[in-house]
């Protein structure tokens, strides 16, 4: 590990709830702050490094103990009540990976208690209690952060440069394709909780996905003006962690039209119960009048205008064109860090040194009201407007 002396230190202490969960620990604790803190910290260029000193806290003390000891921690920075870390003068950031339901009222807590906020999504169970998140946070005057993950992928930051570099020309349409096949978890364990799956319970793929789908297209291609989606419950029933049988009452799979601003058509779908037969997990495919992309986690392939082929319906002969071979890949022409890592960075060279942020809470409410809309839009089986938020 590179070392620092303390006077060049900027060391800021964050509380981290909910890292004994699969995302908390894996993408945030691990790939992200104890990778900043392997790396050295974060340079800010003038002699300065952020140094983040995690503080674990969740429900189960001896799991927090046993993540610090493993990951060379101190095994006493971990705690199991949230209040007296919040009372805390040395705790600058208050970081939320718990179960969606848990969410909203440890971060207004830790608002009151003034600490700067970065938290996953949802922010909030509802559009309401996202927007005065979001209000709370402005009036306290902490800085806060939401994460927006997808929008550091390998993929989407190619694609991110075709569109500047006016690639597309005018953009059409932008098609998405999300999901896996989620196993019910009786004869095979299923890969993700069961909560996932009871909607009494927080869960759901459009409350899930939907956050994601507003700011990957509200960063990428425009602001989403309007939504019509159909939520359904594919598999019915499904097997808990100890191996009993419970009804899903959550969707498990979401198909929706989105219609953004300047007239761009995206339709994406996502489920839980769906078999791969692509690249990646998850893909956009890009239509503009001058080229088309398809992008995944990593990799973005093209095809421009004047390599496009002129092929012929003809249902009475065999297809001799391999269409997926006619399409570019596009170069790295870079390295890319991990998503999550990055944003992490990010978030704290805003909180150190002031740098422009983006993707705070009234960004994270957008992605709650896509989500409540898209709800309503299946619910009641048609097209609803989305308002643009502001605070």
């Amino acid at each position: 590990m590179t070392t620092h002396s303390a006077a060049e230190r900027r060391t800021v202490r964050i509380a981290m709830n909910g890292v004994t969960g699969r995302m908390g620990y894996r993408q945030h604790l691990v790939r992200s702050i104890l990778a900043i803190r392997e790396q050295g910290g974060v340079p800010l260029g003038d002699g300065t490094v952020i140094w983040p000193e995690p503080l674990l806290v969740g429900r189960r003390p001896a799991a927090l103990r046993e993540l610090a000891v493993r990951h060379g921690l101190d095994p006493e920075a971990v705690s199991t009540d949230l209040d007296a870390v919040l009372a805390d003068p040395g705790v600058e950031v208050y970081f939320d990976a718990q179960v969606t339901l848990a969410r909203e009222e440890a971060i207004s807590r830790a608002i009151a208690a003034g600490k700067h906020i970065y938290t996953e999504k949802p922010t909030a169970t509802g559009l309401e209690g996202a927007l005065a998140l979001a209000r709370q946070a402005r009036d306290a005057g902490v800085k806060h952060g939401v994460v927006q993950d997808k929008l550091f992928l390998p993929g989407l930051l190619k694609l991110k440069r075709l569109i500047d570099g006016g690639f597309f020309g005018r953009v059409l349409s932008v098609r998405g394709e999300f999901g896996y096949w989620v196993f019910e978890g009786d004869w095979q364990a299923a890969q993700r909780p069961s909560w996932n799956y009871r909607a009494q319970d927080g869960g759901g793929i459009v409350v899930d996905m939907f956050p994601h789908w507003e700011y990957v297209l509200h960063e990428l291609f425009g602001r989403v003006e309007s939504v019509q989606a159909l939520a359904t419950t594919h598999v019915p029933r499904r097997w808990d962690e100890a191996g009993e049988p419970y009804e899903a009452t959550a969707d498990d799979a979401a198909y929706g039209v989105f219609q953004l601003a300047g007239g761009i058509v995206a339709q994406i779908n996502s489920s839980w119960a769906v078999r791969v037969n692509r690249e990646e997990l998850v893909e956009f495919q890009v239509d503009g009048t001058e080229g088309s992309a398809v992008a995944g986690l990593r990799g973005c392939r093209v095809q421009h205008r004047s390599a496009t082929p002129k092929p012929v319906w003809n249902p009475d002969i065999p297809a001799t064109e391999r269409f997926r071979e006619q399409w570019q890949e596009v170069p790295d022409n870079g390295e890319f860090d991990n998503g999550f890592k990055a944003q992490w960075e990010l978030f704290l060279r805003h909180l150190v040194a002031d740098e422009p942020y983006g993707w705070d809470l009234l960004a994270g409410a957008r992605g709650v009201q896509l989500a409540e809309l898209g709800l309503l839009s299946s619910a009641e089986g048609r097209r609803v407007a989305v308002p643009e938020l502001s605070l």
